[in-house]
């Protein structure tokens, strides 16, 4: 809808996958969250499996339009459209998300990294639709963050970064995955900094390093602000997700 707004597209052809009921559901177990790609943005944050589960997609959501639009936009509509700001695609990106991509009498299922192949543009054949989207689920007790510089509330960001992680018993990071969007045609995963923040302790110097990695992502210039600026919000933005994520984790009981 975006792109025909835009005059982007001018499709010949529409089809309403309203009526298709098998697309829109949550299922929530231990391993994931299991979305149907119809599911309504607003039906994710009135779940309360997902609120128990994932509560960082909620706080997400709520940078999404206005109530109205989360009211009739879709989980699999915002993924598959596949904009670089968009929160639900940085959401994917940092849970290591699986989509399911059906057509007529077989599907397959991609990982997200080979999901998206670069800005507006996925892996999705002519003859495809997405069906499922697949967030891996975190242990009960983690620490989350999700930080956004938008120009005014609703709008697609300039720059957002979310943060998931878990401390050991000795309080040092035992797994963290962090994922900026808005900065580069595609979400980014920190995977450098991931794996060499296990075992050290939280506090400056960790929150700096991750900062500092953020802002050496390429980032990308355009209409609205210059890839300078993006890499500066990339790197302030990244120190408070890492930040707030050790704090809820830590006021969490044991």
């Amino acid at each position: 809808m975006p792109m025909m707004n835009f005059r982007f597209v001018q499709p010949a052809h529409l089809i309403d996958l309203n009526p298709v009921q098998e697309l829109s559901f949550i299922h929530v177990d231990a391993k994931a969250l299991s979305f149907g790609a119809m599911t309504r943005q607003r039906q994710i944050q009135n779940d309360p499996d997902v609120r128990q589960a994932c509560p960082i997609i909620l706080e997400a959501l709520s940078h999404v339009g206005h109530r109205q639009t989360r009211a009739r936009g879709t989980i699999g509509g915002s993924i598959s459209h596949f904009d670089p700001s968009a929160e639900l695609c940085n959401m994917a990106a940092l849970h290591d998300a699986e989509v399911i991509l059906a057509r007529k009498g077989s599907q397959r299922t991609l990982t997200f990294d080979r999901f998206g192949i670069g800005y507006l543009t996925t892996a999705i054949e002519p003859d495809e639709l997405l069906r499922e989207v697949r967030l891996k689920r975190w242990p009960e007790r983690h620490g989350y963050a999700f930080e956004e510089f938008a120009m005014r509330h609703g709008d697609f960001a300039i720059c957002a970064v979310s943060c998931l992680l878990t401390l050991s018993r000795h309080g040092t990071v035992d797994d963290v995955a962090i994922a900026v969007s808005g900065v580069a045609p595609t979400p980014q995963r920190l995977k450098a900094f991931e794996i060499s923040a296990r075992g050290q302790a939280p506090g400056h110097d960790l929150y700096r390093e991750a900062a500092t990695q953020a802002a050496a992502i390429e980032a990308t210039s355009d209409a609205y602000t210059t890839a300078d600026y993006r890499r500066h919000l990339a790197r302030i933005l990244t120190y408070r997700a890492m930040q707030t994520a050790v704090a809820r984790f830590n006021s969490q009981a044991k």
